[in-house]
Order: C-alpha cells, then sequence, then structure tokens
C-alpha cells in the first residue's frame, strides 16, 4: 500500500450531478419502522395470544423520531447516504423489541421504557448534531480539547464502586453513565486530528534498526503519543478492569495508523503490544483471569455440578436457535442472567431469530460499517478521512468484541452491542456516531456536485 496513505493528493474532480435520495430514505425509514412494529406484535402474540395494547403507541414513536431525524437531514444533509439512518433505526428499534421481549419475563425490572427514553435523547442529539455541525473539519480544532475531556472522562469511574466486577459506570440514585462510551468519540476526534497532521512523519522519518533495512521506526517525538496510547488502554484495562474498552481503543488506534501511514507493520506493532497487555493483564488482574478462565472453560461450572455460567447458557441458547429460530418470545434466553438484557442481548436474536436473523443483523452492521468507509475513502481531506473510517471502526471492533464474547470466540468483556443492548449511554453515543457519518458523507458527496459544505 505504499504511496495510498491518507497524504496521497487527490486530483481535482469536476462537479457532477450527484442525486440526494432522500425518497429513497424515506421509503427505508418507514420499511425499518414497519418491521420493529411486526415485531414488536409478535412478542405480544406469543407470550399472551393478543397484540401488546402499546404497539400502536410504540410504532408511533418510532415512526414520529424517524421522520424528525429525516427531515433534520433532508434540510441539513442533503447528499448524506440514505442508508445510514434507516439502518440505526432499525436497529434501535429491533434492540427495543428484544429488551421488551426479555422485560416480560422479569416484571420486577424492565427496562425497555428507559431504554426508549435514552432512544429519544439519542435521536434529539442526533437532530442537534446534524443541524449543528455543518463542516466536519470545525471539529479539528479541539483536538486537545477532545483528548483531555476522553481522559478525564475514563479516570473518573475509577472513583466509584466496581459493578460485576469493572469500574466504569457512574452511579448518582438512580440514575447511571458510563462516560468511556463518549470518550471513545472524542479519542476518534483526537487520533484523526493527530495522525492527520504526522502522517508524514510517522510514514517517512525515522531510525532504521540494525539488520532490519525494512524495518523503519519513527523518532521519538513521533512515537511518544504512540507508545502513550499503548500504556493508556493498559492502564484502563487494569484500573477499570475492562478488556473490552482497552481492546477497542487501542485497536481503533491502531487502525488509523495504518489508514493514515500506509504501513501495514503498524498492524503487526499493534497486535503485538496489544497481546502483550493483554497477557500481562490476564495472568495477573483476578478479574480479568476470571474471565480468560472462563472463556478457555466454558463448562467447567457443570463439570463441577454447580450448573451452566452465563457463557455456558448463551451457547446453549445459539444452539438451540437453529437455523430460523424458535420465534419471537419462544426462547429460554433469560436463564442467562442479569446480563441478558445487556452483554448477551444477542444470545436472544440467536436463539429467537436463529442463524438467518442473526445473519441479517450482522449484515447490517456490516453495511453501516462500510458506508461510514465509503464516506471517509471519498473525502478529500485527511482529518475527515480519518474521522469517518474511525468512527465505522468504532462499530465495527464493538461488534466483533462482544459477538466474539458471547460466541466464546475471545474472553467476555462489559460492553454493549451498538443499539440492540441495554444502555442509555450506549445508545446515546451509537447516535452521534451515525449523525457524523451523516455529516461527513453528505460533505463526501457534496464535493462532487461542487457545492462547500459550509
Amino acid at each position: 500500500m505504499t504511496g495510498t496513505g491518507v497524504g496521497t493528493a487527490s486530483p481535482a474532480v469536476p462537479a457532477v450531478r450527484v442525486p440526494r435520495r432522500r425518497g429513497t430514505e424515506l421509503a427505508l425509514l418507514v420499511v425499518a419502522v414497519l418491521l420493529c412494529v411486526y415485531g414488536y406484535c409478535a412478542v405480544g402474540l406469543a407470550k399472551n395470544g393478543t397484540v401488546p395494547p402499546g404497539a400502536a403507541g410504540y410504532g408511533a414513536g418510532l415512526g414520529v423520531l424517524a421522520l424528525l431525524a429525516h427531515l433534520a437531514v433532508r434540510f441539513r444533509a442533503p447528499y448524506a447516504d440514505p442508508l445510514l439512518l434507516p439502518i440505526a433505526v432499525l436497529l434501535n428499534g429491533l434492540g427495543l423489541v428484544l429488551i421488551y421481549r426479555l422485560d416480560l419475563q422479569t416484571p420486577h425490572d424492565e427496562a425497555a421504557p428507559a431504554q426508549l427514553v435514552w432512544s429519544t435523547v439519542g435521536v434529539a442529539l442526533f437532530i442537534a448534531a446534524v443541524l449543528v455541525l455543518r463542516d466536519h473539519r470545525v471539529l479539528q480544532r479541539y483536538a486537545y480539547l477532545s483528548v483531555v475531556t476522553a481522559l478525564v472522562l475514563m479516570i473518573v469511574p475509577i472513583f466509584f464502586p466496581a459493578v460485576n466486577g469493572a469500574r466504569i459506570w457512574i452511579r448518582f440514585g438512580g440514575l447511571s453513565i458510563q462516560p468511556g462510551e463518549f470518550a471513545k468519540v472524542l479519542l476518534a476526534v483526537f487520533f484523526a486530528s493527530y495522525l492527520a497532521a504526522n502522517r508524514n512523519a510517522l510514514a517517512c522519518t525515522g531510525r532504521t534498526l540494525w539488520r532490519f533495512r525494512r524495518l523503519q521506526l519513527p523518532t521519538g517525538r513521533v512515537l511518544g503519543p504512540i507508545v502513550t496510547i499503548w500504556l493508556l488502554s493498559v492502564g484502563v484495562l487494569v484500573l477499570e478492569r475492562d478488556l473490552g474498552t482497552s481492546l477497542l481503543f487501542f485497536g481503533l488506534f491502531v487502525i488509523l495508523l495504518y489508514v493514515a501511514t500506509g504501513r501495514i507493520g503498524w498492524i503487526a506493532v499493534g497486535l503485538l503490544l496489544a497481546a502483550l497487555g493483554a497477557f500481562a493483564v490476564g495472568s495477573l488482574e483476578p478479574h480479568v483471569h476470571s474471565r480468560v478462565q472462563d472463556w478457555l472453560h466454558p463448562f467447567a461450572s457443570i463439570d463441577a455440578g454447580e450448573g451452566p455460567n452465563q457463557l455456558a447458557q448463551s451457547l446453549f441458547a445459539f444452539a438451540a436457535g437453529g437455523m430460523l429460530g424458535t420465534g419471537l418470545g419462544l426462547g429460554h434466553s433469560i436463564l442467562i442472567g442479569f446480563a441478558a438484557k445487556s452483554d448477551f442481548i444477542l444470545a436472544t436474536a440467536g436463539e429467537e431469530l436463529g442463524l438467518a436473523g442473526l445473519c441479517a443483523i450482522f449484515l447490517l452492521y456490516a453495511l453501516l460499517v462500510e458506508r461510514g468507509y465509503r464516506a471517509g475513502l471519498a473525502l478529500r481531506d485527511p482529518f475527515g478521512r480519518l474521522l469517518a473510517i474511525g468512527l465505522a471502526s468504532i462499530i465495527a471492533l464493538q461488534v466483533f468484541v462482544i459477538a466474539g464474547g458471547v460466541m466464546g470466540l475471545i474472553p467476555l468483556t462489559g460492553m454493549a452491542m451498538p443499539f440492540l443492548a441495554q444502555g442509555g449511554s450506549s445508545v446515546v453515543t451509537n447516535w452521534i456516531i451515525v449523525a457524523l457519518l451523516i455529516r461527513l458523507s453528505d460533505s463526501a458527496r457534496a464535493q462532487f456536485a461542487g457545492e462547500d459544505p459550509r
């Protein structure tokens, strides 16, 4: 990939007629809302034999939120990708259906109403971001403010009590916030800004190691922030006992570093550093070590006569789903326990929608990530290109880490599946990510139409 990094100048492109496709977006939103309402009704029919009394209100509420978001995009980002918003609405609506389905078996612990409120807040922030942020390049001015704010958000939970073994929450009475969810967006802004400014130094300068002429390390001034980010990710893992956040932060930086320089060696170095840090902490930190042991021996508790643990129950749920699933409302994934609505909600989807439904969900995520990458590749400015790829990579990394954990491919983490899982901080942050991708895709397509995004 030599010469294909972010810094490569793009030739001038003459203005062409670019279709806006807002009608396509509206039609897809209608389909997304109808699918979610159908799922809501299917759950009620399966559990109670009748259509839920709140089906009309649920459909109307979701439809109004989708329409308001569409109007904001239509008037402020007319060239935006028409698939981003419908995919977000469909995933968010499906998540509400799954949480409502699990609520029916835990009447003392209902989460769907709160999730609907947080989804409304997320859509409101989505609309505000689309209306206020007219040019994504404005964010580059606040790169260092972003990283300082992100560090504060990551440090604050350390002073609060651990929840399920991890210190990633801030609790005030009945309100809980996960600051790391917001920190990942701020870090994406900082990484994109720093790498856009230093991409040439990272790619072309440095010292050649003895006997390894093709391996060239940057100078200490440029390499320093990279080592700092690695130490920060390990520090988060040690202090907060959160494997998922550590992998996400470091993985995001390595991806953007590779995109900025076009040097595949950075991926090898990043994977090596991540593996060393994870091995050291996984061996020494008791909470992370127990997660690793559960991953290596998911059925050990059954062999010991203690019954299946959460991971084993999750694997049983996937197996019970088969190809087409048991049907919405007809599974038993509630047996997973307290994390059924958050960490393990994907197991409910796998059991009740089957392999076919699970593949459809993964395809929606893949399409969302692909459209983010497409916008990044189309942008001419290095900062916008890196930011779009970084935001899309956040979603990709989250899906990989969470799906891999609940399927037994990697150790479990405490992260939330984007849009699907219970978690107010997560759903709000994901709506902000989609808003930024909308703005970036609008700028990417507007430049081919000869319009200034400002």
